[in-house]
């Protein structure tokens, strides 16, 4: 199997990392961007993490027009505002038998990979993972679980998600090929939506959002209301999730930010469009109200326009 990962940052760094670590694909490169290849040349791939470290040196790392043809699986690991660039560098890449993975945030990368590559090459994906780039170039998992989901997007167990499923045989990854694989993304998202909402609009984290008068009720509302969504379109969350999973996360994890509000707070670019657009139209068709989901998209408009044209503190 040849494995080649857009992207080198958090979240491709790592699974792409465990893949070399596990040995079994027959290649694994990484299609990136200069300032990224030049660090991997000098200093290889290097992840720390409380599972285990690794460290490889060299490794492949490819600019865009460097990388032909040939490759089984393309792990697709760029932010939602990088797909449009990320499919027109994918086109040279993509022959007859390659198989698209993403792993982005959301839904609605989805139709768009398929409108771009053909359905037959797209498939679902999703991680559960707490991890960071530094500025060194280093992948750095700050806690488990280390968790990849993919399917292929009609439900079959085909060769092609069982071979993948495979090659992490033996590293620290859970990689699951899953039947249902659209249904958990939404349940992804129904979380991650909500603790993005929430830490977004509210500048804080969990636990402040929680210890704020009314906050707790508020933040349980946020979730059942996606949850809401969820279900409207065809996707119900499963109850030992809500209950088992999600309630728990919310209420115990009081230092939990996302990635959303981290990137808002160092001002950087964040996938405003992709989840909080999506879900705010999603409670529109599904007849959920969607004030909080409205108020949480035009926030991060707001924040938007004010880093664009450079008017945000430190700026």
């Amino acid at each position: 199997m040849r494995v080649l990962v857009l992207g080198a940052g958090a979240v491709g760094g790592y699974f792409g990392g465990r893949l070399l670590e596990a040995g079994v694909a027959k290649e694994v490169a990484f299609l990136v961007r200069p300032g990224r290849k030049a660090q991997l040349e000098r200093d290889g791939l290097v992840i720390e993490s409380p599972a285990g470290d690794f460290r490889r040196h060299p490794v492949s790392a490819l600019l865009p027009g460097e990388a032909g043809p040939g490759w089984d699986i393309v792990l697709l690991a760029c932010k939602a505002y990088d797909l449009d660039d990320a499919i027109e560098t994918l086109h040279p890449v993509v022959g007859e038998g390659t198989a698209v993975l993403p792993l982005l945030n959301g839904i609605d990368h989805l139709g768009r990979l398929e409108a771009a590559f053909g359905r037959g090459h797209v498939l679902g994906g999703l991680t559960k993972v707490v991890i960071l780039l530094t500025p060194e170039g280093v992948v750095r998992q700050v806690a488990p679980p280390q968790l990849l989901e993919f399917g292929e997007l009609d439900g079959r167990m085909s060769p092609r998600v069982l071979a993948f499923q495979a090659a992490f045989a033996g590293t620290v990854v859970h990689a699951e090929a899953a039947p249902d694989v659209v249904r958990r993304m939404w349940e992804k998202l129904v979380i991650f939506g909500t603790f993005a909402t929430a830490t977004v609009l509210m500048r804080g984290n969990l636990g402040e959002v929680v210890a704020a008068p009314g906050g707790a009720a508020w933040l349980e509302r946020l979730l059942h209301r996606n949850a809401a969504i969820a279900a409207a379109h065809g996707h119900p969350v499963r109850d030992e999730v809500l209950e088992g999973q999600f309630l728990p996360f919310l209420r115990g994890t009081p230092q939990a930010t996302s990635s959303m509000s981290r990137d808002v707070e160092a001002g950087r670019r964040i996938e405003a469009d992709h989840v909080l657009r999506f879900l705010l139209e999603a409670a529109k068709r599904a007849g959920v109200p969607e004030e909080l989901h409205e108020a949480a998209y035009i926030h991060a408009k707001a924040y938007e326009a004010r880093r664009d044209a450079g008017r945000l503190a430190g700026a």
